[in-house]
């Protein structure tokens, strides 16, 4: 089992910056590809960003490429995305998923075997 919690979300300008943490706990965070979702209202929960287990190999959205960036600190069980340029489509509950699958690049939620309660972002215009 492996317990997520985001944070960092928040209201920012468009254009602005913000910078999302999920914190991981419970089994060996190294072990496990992570990944950043997010879902607007009435809009189905999409893909955004994925990074490998040692954080070497990164994949983007194209919605996002350019402007978001994931990461990860396995010293501090922690994952990142830092979110530039936003914009008011960017809007949504952002939320951090454990893939223990390396092989295969998972791009679709049901994939995915451990989920954060989700960190709220709100660009306004």
């Amino acid at each position: 089992q492996v317990q997520l919690v985001e944070s960092g979300g928040g209201l920012v300008q468009s254009g602005g910056s913000l910078r999302l943490s999920c914190a991981a706990s419970g089994r060996t965070f190294s072990n496990y590809v992570m990944a950043w979702f997010r879902q607007a209202p009435g809009k189905e929960r999409e893909f955004v960003a994925r990074i490998s287990r040692t954080g070497g190999r990164t994949y983007y959205a194209d919605s996002v490429k350019g402007r978001f960036t994931i990461s990860r600190d396995n010293a501090k069980n922690t994952l990142y995305l830092q979110m530039n340029s936003l914009r008011p489509e960017d809007t949504a509950v952002y939320y951090c998923a454990a893939d223990i699958q390396w092989q295969v690049t998972h791009t679709l939620p049901s994939e995915y075997d451990y989920w954060g309660q989700g960190t709220q972002v709100t660009v306004s215009s």
